[in-house]
């Protein structure tokens, strides 16, 4: 199976997440794959990537820019941010983008 998302036909939105990780990492797995599986319930979600070496990049795609400004505010995710704010990242910076072209094989 693939990691690379099948998405639709643009245009759609992506939602770029960029971070640095600090050295305690206890439960970051757990959390990363429970919103995941939240991420996977919500209206608007269509897939997403992750890699992580010295710099995590993950990928979300989304139908619309509202989809995007619900997933932000559920009650779970906030959580997560928190705790991510707080615990898990030394660093990080999410910028949303309108994919307006896609190709591949």
């Amino acid at each position: 199976m693939s990691q690379i998302a099948e998405t639709p036909k643009p245009p759609y939105y992506a939602v770029i997440f960029t971070s640095e990780t600090t050295h305690d990492l206890a439960g970051y797995e757990q959390m990363a794959e429970k919103m995941v599986e939240l991420a996977l319930e919500q209206p608007g979600f269509l897939g997403i990537e992750s890699a992580r070496e010295e710099v995590g990049i993950t990928v979300s795609y989304w139908s619309d820019l509202d989809s995007i400004k619900q997933w932000k505010a559920n009650a779970e995710h906030k959580l997560a941010q928190q705790v991510g704010r707080e615990k898990w990242y030394s660093a990080y910076k999410t910028r949303v983008c309108k994919v307006e072209r896609d190709y591949g094989v």
